[in-house]
């Protein structure tokens, strides 16, 4: 007896075998990236709650699944700290970064968020900014406490080469470390949105000090890079100031979405609209230096 004929598969059982191996994969790799909790001991103290205590500077580290040397250390905006105290802060930090994970994860590059030191939270993790201020961001200090991330970074994690960005008010670490780091410990810095003018609002005031007079002049050589929306409607962050002085080392950002706080993380400040692009485009700065000078509309 001739044995019956196998039924043809569907078209749409196919496509359904076919969007479950790809789900499988994705999973797959998702569970690949590794998460952790970087602490370290400034080797300061403080008071808190009647006794004194170590200061301690945290960092949140996600490794892509395939091996990596590549670090990009965030500082976020306003506030600029982080308050971590768990993994479980991560997603409030991320901002107009989170679109861009999987192409910075993608592309081989470990993101790790940076907090200020426990000595430098404020009072909240919303803004305005109360602490964390241009005191510590232009100090020696600041710049060590970066270095021993650095080292816990590289020491158990393999991680070697290091690019720090700063947006909005992290770009006055940024920028600052572009200065106070050598070339040798650093293999570039980013920065989006850069802060050059006061607020009238006054609660920037001592961040900025002599800054704007010393970078990019002063920076320790390492590769640069700014990124600004041509219409950022922020009173703290022109266009033009930065066009001015970063010249080739700019992307321009066109286009986007305008609405709320013009300084806040719902607008053209902050790349709405255009996150993906901008992710999409320091990463490929990181991986060739090539400077795309125009992205968007």
């Amino acid at each position: 007896m001739n044995p019956l004929p196998r039924p043809a598969l569907k078209s749409n059982t196919v496509s359904g075998f076919f969007v479950f191996l790809l789900f499988l994969l994705a999973s797959q790799t998702l569970q690949a990236q590794t998460e952790a909790l970087i602490e370290v001991d400034t080797g300061r103290t403080m008071a808190a709650g009647g006794r004194t205590v170590p200061v301690l500077h945290r960092a949140i580290l996600t490794i892509p699944a395939a091996p990596t040397d590549t670090a990009l250390l965030y500082f976020r905006g306003n506030p600029g700290y982080m308050m971590i105290r768990s993994l479980q802060d991560k997603q409030r930090n991320l901002g107009w970064v989170e679109k861009g994970v999987p192409h910075i994860l993608q592309a081989g590059i470990a993101l790790v968020l940076m907090d200020c030191p426990t000595d430098q939270w404020g009072e909240t993790p919303k803004p305005p900014a109360t602490r964390c201020l241009n005191d510590y961001r232009e100090s020696k200090q600041h710049a060590d406490d970066v270095r021993r991330i650095m080292a816990r970074l590289r020491e158990r994690h393999g991680l070697s080469s290091f690019f720090i960005m700063g947006h909005s008010i992290g770009t006055i670490s940024s920028r600052r470390l572009a200065i106070n780091l050598d070339k040798e410990e650093i293999a570039g810095s980013i920065h989006s949105a850069a802060i050059n003018v006061l607020r009238p609002r006054g609660h920037l005031l001592n961040i900025l000090g002599n800054l704007s007079s010393e970078f990019p002049r002063k920076a320790a050589g390492a590769p640069l890079l700014h990124v600004h929306n041509e219409k950022d409607g922020c009173s703290s962050t022109p266009y033009e100031f930065v066009r001015d002085y970063a010249k080739d080392d700019l992307v321009t950002v066109r286009g986007g979405i305008a609405e709320g706080d013009p300084c806040g993380g719902g607008h053209l400040h902050s790349h709405q609209g255009r996150e993906e692009l901008v992710v999409k485009s320091i990463v490929s700065w990181i991986k060739t230096k090539k400077v795309d000078r125009l992205i968007g509309e």
